[in-house]
């Protein structure tokens, strides 16, 4: 994996991380207006946050397995597309060959290239 990719993945779930943060810590100055109004015991209150802190942290883990399949699928079409550029390349090498050995003609040889060409 190229480190700036994966530098690049790692901002954007520490991100992520810090908006959920930011979201708890809201949540959590919301229940203290609750507690104080009266409408939310501080029994109730501690539950939620910890309710709302436990949620936070699967969000987390969803985000990173999410971050991590999207970098291996990233991969993944980066190497069928190396793999595939090469099986073109050597495609037009033995089309070349068949050329000079008037297997096939150069027109032919032109239409064949440029539909591989245009592939990669």
């Amino acid at each position: 994996m190229g480190s700036a990719k994966k530098g690049h993945i790692e901002k954007l779930l520490k991100k992520a991380d810090k908006a959920i943060q930011e979201g708890i810590k809201r949540a959590d100055e919301i229940l203290d207006d609750a507690v104080e109004l009266g409408t939310m015991t501080a029994k109730q209150a501690s539950k939620t946050s910890k309710d709302l802190q436990n949620q936070a942290k699967k969000e987390r883990k969803s985000l990173q397995k999410k971050g991590m399949a999207k970098i291996t699928e990233g991969l993944t079409v980066a190497k069928n597309v190396t793999s595939n550029t090469h099986e073109d390349l050597e495609t037009l090498k033995r089309l070349g060959k068949l050329r000079k050995s008037n297997i096939i003609t150069e027109k032919e040889f032109q239409a064949k290239k440029k539909k591989i060409l245009n592939r990669i």
